[in-house]
């Protein structure tokens, strides 16, 4: 091999190998069972119901056990959270974006509350049903 391609390949595997570490390591997790809870109907007499699934997008793969380890605490503040909700906001696709947004706020905050780091980079609400 000449020594100019020889280089050329030995630099081309270097950066390479820089690309491949700055790859990210996500991880997901998802509540199992779905978290189910009440909310209030607008008469306020009648109450209905909301079946979220929940997954967690993790800025690391290795924090699983550490979401685990946590699930009770964030599994009763997202059920905080939807069973607060008035209706119109459960059955609406912008309220349904909001409450999102807040269960994720939540979680990020409570995980760095319990152990001082970053964990959590998203909520996603894989399933979303009502009645």
């Amino acid at each position: 091999m000449n020594k100019p391609y020889y280089l050329f390949a030995v630099a081309v595997l270097v950066i390479a190998s820089f690309g491949a570490r700055s790859e990210s390591n996500v991880g997901y997790f998802g509540f199992e069972p779905d978290i189910i809870t009440n909310y209030i109907g607008q008469s306020n007499k009648k109450l209905g119901y909301v079946r979220v699934t929940v997954d967690l997008m993790l800025e690391d793969v290795g924090n699983i056990s550490v979401v685990e380890h946590h699930t009770p605490l964030l599994r009763d503040a997202i059920v905080q959270i939807l069973s607060k909700e008035p209706e119109e906001t459960i059955k609406s696709l912008t309220g349904r974006e909001e409450i999102r947004r807040r269960c994720a706020d939540k979680l990020k905050n409570l995980l760095k509350e319990e152990t001082g780091e970053e964990i959590i980079r998203d909520v996603l609400f894989t399933k979303y049903l009502y009645h």
